[in-house]
């Protein structure tokens, strides 16, 4: 059964959250927000187009930077309002050169 977008459920500025992790490490490399238009350009194309809030305008990721990340799978949590996506991922995901943006620790448990 082919992919609804309308079945996701997008926060009040029409965007949901989208958890990006790699394919080959299983490593959560970030967290960024899609739009209905960059759902459908990411499954169309198997590039991950996220939607840039600070500049209001589609953002492929790696366009500028080379950094890409190309989808694997696009998953739907169970209560519809985040997204899944897996993929093979070129250099760091992370502005900061860092391989993921999640490279801060608060706490050791």
């Amino acid at each position: 059964m082919p992919f609804d977008v309308t079945t996701v459920k997008f926060n009040s500025a029409g965007l949901v959250p989208c958890v990006v992790q790699e394919n080959e490490t299983g490593i959560v490399l970030m967290l960024a927000w899609m739009s209905k238009e960059s759902i459908s350009k990411t499954l169309e194309t198997k590039r991950v187009t996220f939607w840039s809030r600070s500049r209001q305008e589609l953002w492929i990721k790696g366009e500028t930077s080379g950094h890409s990340q190309e989808l694997i799978e696009l998953r739907l949590d169970c209560d519809q309002d985040c997204l899944l996506a897996i993929v093979n991922q070129t250099g760091p995901a992370c502005h900061t050169g860092e391989h993921s943006c999640f490279f801060t620790t608060i706490s050791d448990i």
